[in-house]
């Protein structure tokens, strides 16, 4: 037998340096990479390693931000509830005093109209049996009304006269305008504030523009209706003709 043949027939494992490689490898995935080797080798073991803690990190999260969510709705949930139940306690509660009330209501009206009833019909009864005197008392009953008539008359006539009667009186606003513009303006206002009557008061006045330099006297007055009338207020200014042209009514106003 040749030295081939008894290496053939002989049981000898070859590929041992390959599978300690590949459990070599399998290690440093797991345990980190090994310090006596120069070069670092990575594994695909490795890589699944540090990504699984990452996923379950981050479903641990979500899971955890799902399940706050879930609790703070829970929690307004039960308050809405809690709300909700105030709410019909109370309807019952006012439910049921509507109820009582009505009922209440019900069986209370028959006694006063009752009694209301009665009542007048004692009252008629007594003026029926005051108009069937039989001796001369409606006489005396119409002499006392008509003396009672006269006195409320004669009070309300009394009252009424010791009212201060009302006096009519109107606002007017007159246009005073001389012949030219050399007219006196100052002089012409002192005759026209001259006229003095009995329920005349003169107010303020104004010098207004008319053209070519002439103007114009606006002067206001209250008067009393039943004793100053504008054609006596135009009849008395018109008497200073040597100053004044015209007089016009350029407003009239009840007060």
């Amino acid at each position: 037998m040749s030295g081939l043949q008894c290496l053939g027939e002989d049981n000898i494992w070859f590929e041992k340096p390959r599978y300690d490689e590949a459990e070599r490898r399998f290690y440093e995935g797991a345990n980190g990479p090994s310090t006596h080797s120069n070069h670092q080798v990575k594994s695909p073991l490795q890589g699944r390693g540090r990504s699984r803690p990452q996923k379950r990190q981050h479903r641990n999260s979500s899971s955890a931000s799902g399940d706050q969510e879930l609790v703070s709705r829970m929690k307004s949930l039960e308050l809405e509830n809690q709300e909700l139940h105030k709410v019909v306690e109370d309807l019952r509660t006012a439910l049921f005093k509507l109820e009582n009330r009505v009922q209440v209501l019900e069986r209370s009206p028959a006694v006063p109209c009752a009694k209301a009833v009665t009542v007048q019909s004692v009252k008629v009864e007594e003026e029926d049996d005051d108009d069937m005197d039989l001796f001369g008392s409606d006489e005396e009953e119409d002499e006392e009304v008509e003396r009672l008539k006269e006195e409320r008359i004669a009070a309300y006539a009394a009252k009424k006269s010791k009212k201060p009667a009302l006096i009519a009186k109107s606002s007017i606003l007159l246009d005073v305008k001389p012949w030219d513009d050399e007219t006196d303006m100052s002089k012409l206002e002192e005759c026209v504030r001259s006229v003095v009557a009995d329920g005349l008061l003169w107010g303020q006045s104004k010098l207004v523009p008319v053209g070519y330099g002439i103007k114009k006297l606006q002067i206001g007055c209250v008067v009393e209706d039943d004793k100053v009338g504008t054609d006596l207020l135009e009849e008395e200014i018109t008497k200073f003709e040597d100053y004044v042209q015209s007089v016009d009514v350029a407003a009239f106003n009840k007060i």
